[in-house]
């Protein structure tokens, strides 16, 4: 019997670092230990499926020397190594991946990126570690990773399925799908089962009544849980509050954008109980918040509203907030994981029109000097411009400008949760 590498890595993963993650990115328990029980089994079928990648293993084994183990939750965010493994492993589906997570735990794309730097931290730390004590080379990890082919597709949690994203021959082969609470299996080894039908001497089936208990469960029980899941969102739209977004616009004027949300994140104004969906961008599915940047600025163009617009005054006053890009603190150059992700969506959008402009803002709290604040909102600026003029989209960009804490709206006493509204950087389009 192969060994499961997946024991070994669990006991790196236990309560205390759930703990510890939750309380450091603001997440439930529950929902940190979901998404982890997501991310490792993507992990493992990523790394089987790359077992003879040179990259792949020599990633492995220089993880011993790093000692990524000591300090999960600090050696793993801000590793590079780490996030050039996850991109040589899922290329461009690390996104789709990051959101999948997300989405399934009931966290932010943030959080479900940072998590998945951690679980494959402490993937490649255990498999290290494992081969420097029994003397492993590269061709005795190569064949430990073949061997978790065939213990990672019973891994995948109920209810989650990353066979939308085909990531790869690990994907096609698992299909990690398991929303029917079945593992696909590849057909060369779905076991041949026989049907033989009896009959009594007098030509009757035989009596089947004894399995009519059993059978009566496997309709009742999923009714009842739909039952119980339609309960749940009745009740949650019965909570409505109503909030407000406040955006502010070239001339310094405040603008409120009013919607009807449940519980507001204050950090980027959308509502913790909203998930990532698709947004449709001429038949090509993005994944963003209902009500969210994308949908807005979709639904905007999709009106006409930028095609009817005179000039860029008609176009100054509304500006979109995005909900998933945030930098490093006091960095104007290193995005959080799973940042990349809205950017991306943003150049998509911008690619499939052509014709229309934007313009980039940033802005800070009230805390620290103001000429720093002006320079590090006006620097994250420039960087979200230039990062999309890498994607091919520069033309179409009109402007970034750092406004630092001049229409900051909270005051520098305040708690960092309630100033974290400040801090945002915002698009709008422009002419």
């Amino acid at each position: 019997m192969s060994l499961n590498i997946i024991d070994l890595i669990k006991g790196q993963l236990g309560p205390a670092l759930v703990s510890q993650s939750a309380s450091q990115y603001g997440e439930s328990e529950s929902g940190i230990s979901k998404a982890i029980d997501a991310s490792l089994p993507a992990v493992v079928g990523g790394l089987a499926n790359n077992s003879d990648n040179p990259l792949v293993l020599d990633a492995i084994m220089n993880s011993s020397s790093t000692g990524i183990l000591g300090n999960l939750a600090g050696n793993s965010a801000d590793n590079s190594s780490i996030a050039s493994l996850l991109t040589q492993i899922f290329g461009d589906k690390l996104n789709g991946l990051i959101n999948s997570i997300a989405t399934y735990a009931g966290i932010s794309n943030n959080s479900s990126g940072a998590l998945l730097h951690l679980v494959t931290g402490a993937t490649v730390g255990t498999i290290s570690k494992y081969a420097e004590d029994n003397n492993l080379d590269k061709a005795g990890i190569s064949s430990l990773l073949n061997d978790q082919k065939g213990i990672v597709s019973t891994l995948l949690p109920a209810g989650l399925s990353f066979a939308s994203l085909s990531m790869g021959d690990w994907d096609a082969r698992y299909k990690f799908d398991n929303d029917r609470d079945a593992i696909n299996m590849p057909a060369e080894e779905e076991p041949k089962v026989e049907v033989t039908r009896s009959t009594t001497l007098n030509g009757t089936f035989p009596d089947r009544n004894k399995d009519k208990d059993g059978s009566i469960w496997k309709w009742l029980l999923p009714l009842l849980l739909l039952i119980a899941a339609a309960y749940f969102i009745w009740r949650q739209c019965e909570q409505k509050e109503t909030t407000t977004t406040t955006m502010v616009n070239d001339s310094g004027e405040v603008v409120t954008d009013t919607a009807n949300t449940n519980t507001t994140d204050t950090a980027t104004g959308i509502s913790a109980s909203q998930v990532d969906e698709n947004i449709d961008l001429n038949g090509t599915p993005l994944k963003g918040y209902r009500g969210g940047m994308e949908d807005r600025m979709i639904a905007f163009l999709k009106s006409d509203g930028y095609k009817n617009a005179q000039n860029d005054n008609a176009l100054k006053d509304t500006w979109y907030n995005f909900d998933h890009v945030n930098f490093k603190t006091g960095s104007a150059n290193q995005l959080e994981a799973g940042s990349e992700g809205q950017l991306q969506n943003l150049a998509a959008i911008l690619k499939a029109y052509p014709d229309v402009k934007v313009k980039i803002g940033g802005y800070t709290d009230k805390t620290g000097d103001e000429a720093n604040n002006q320079k590090l909102s006006e620097d994250r600026a420039e960087f979200i411009s230039s990062w999309l003029e890498k994607q091919g989209v520069g033309s179409q960009i009109m402007g970034a400008e750092g406004y630092g804490s001049q229409f900051a709206t909270v005051d520098a006493s305040a708690s960092d949760a309630e100033r974290a509204v400040d801090r945002r950087m915002a698009v709008r389009f422009a002419k």
